[in-house]
């Protein structure tokens, strides 16, 4: 099996570990469940959920999950339930072409409706919902309160800006949805032990500065703050985003700079996901950027969003995706 395999094989089998140990007979009598257990799956329901827009309750176990946030369906595969619903990002699918979901799809993938905050109700209210989830979104509390008359709602995490919340959060905010805290528990933990062993191997990289940029138009750059996934991904790898860049970027999730702004991104590693193939030939044409010590020593890499999806696993930083970037990117990053 490849290395690149590896961790979604991993968590493949802790999904079925843990729907066997769900299956198991137990040896208390019916009724006699130990008052300090768990409940998970069914019988964790009714469950609240809290979010942006107030406190959700889910009456019973979710069984037709329509998800509308850009990267929700990976947290909601991960805990083995399949949408029947999902918006696009990346006119991709959310089924297309990325290794880390693939397999988990198989031959059901869901109904598209909608784009980056633009949801067809009718295509939802026809998918006949018992949960809907729109946690990395930028719904409104108009469009959640329209939502709800459909199927229980849950918004994003609150005490965070839309796009804004970390992977935990969302996750967790998933898990609690379907009746699954334990498992979302366990997946995290996952997650955390395998950045925790990348910084112990990379000792070199902690504290080393870092920008994330798109190269999107000729002498233009988005500059992602540490509160984007692409960002959060470096810095749980030991990396820290310069204040500067965080400043410039504001409530959003990305400063837009011009080459004359060049100075934020030259950091000890100026990472550049690109989705043209000509970007990384215009931009070492740039006199601007030939001038930054960065390009000058070396510490700039170009990094494409597909074939292979690296930038796109970076953009979705998920548990789904974060494994499969770890085994992508780490390696790159040793050679450069």
């Amino acid at each position: 099996m490849s290395l690149a395999r590896r961790p979604l094989a991993t968590i493949l089998s802790l999904l079925a570990a843990l729907a066997l140990a769900g299956c198991g007979v137990s040896e208390q009598p019916s009724g006699e469940q130990d008052a300090g257990a768990e409940k998970t799956g069914a019988s964790a329901f009714p469950v609240s959920v809290e979010h942006k827009y107030g406190t959700t309750e889910i009456p019973k176990e979710p069984k037709r999950v329509v998800t509308l946030g850009l990267s929700d369906q990976d947290a909601v595969l991960a805990l083995g339930v399949k949408p029947v619903g999902a918006v696009d990002w990346f006119k991709e699918r959310p089924y297309g072409l990325w290794p880390w979901t693939k397999d988990l799809w198989g031959k059901e993938t869901p109904e598209i409706v909608g784009e980056r905050d633009d949801f067809d109700k009718e295509k939802v209210l026809n998918l006949k919902p018992d949960l809907i989830l729109a946690l990395y979104s930028g719904m409104t509390e108009e469009q959640y309160g329209e939502l709800s008359k459909i199927a229980p709602t849950v918004g994003q995490p609150k005490d965070f800006p839309d796009y804004g919340a970390p992977w935990q959060d969302m996750t967790r905010l998933a898990g609690e949805a379907l009746g699954k805290a334990d498992e979302v528990d366990k997946l995290i933990s996952g997650i955390d032990d395998q950045f925790a062993k990348v910084r112990e191997e990379h000792k070199d990289w902690q504290g080393k500065s870092v920008a994330v940029v798109d190269p999107f138009q000729p002498g233009k750059y988005a500059v992602f703050q540490k509160t984007d996934p692409k960002a959060v991904f470096m810095t749980e790898m030991g990396y820290t985003v310069p204040d500067a860049i965080n400043e410039a970027a504001g409530e959003n999730n990305a400063a837009e700079i011009s080459a004359e702004r060049a100075d934020l991104i030259d950091t000890d590693l100026l990472l550049f996901l690109t989705a043209d193939p000509s970007a990384e030939q215009r931009v070492q044409a740039d006199p601007v950027y030939k001038g930054l010590a960065a390009a000058r020593e070396g510490r700039a890499m170009f990094v494409p969003y597909a074939q292979p999806p690296i930038g796109a696993a970076l953009s979705f930083n998920t548990v789904l995706s974060i494994p499969y970037a770890l085994d992508e990117f780490v390696p790159l990053l040793d050679k450069s």
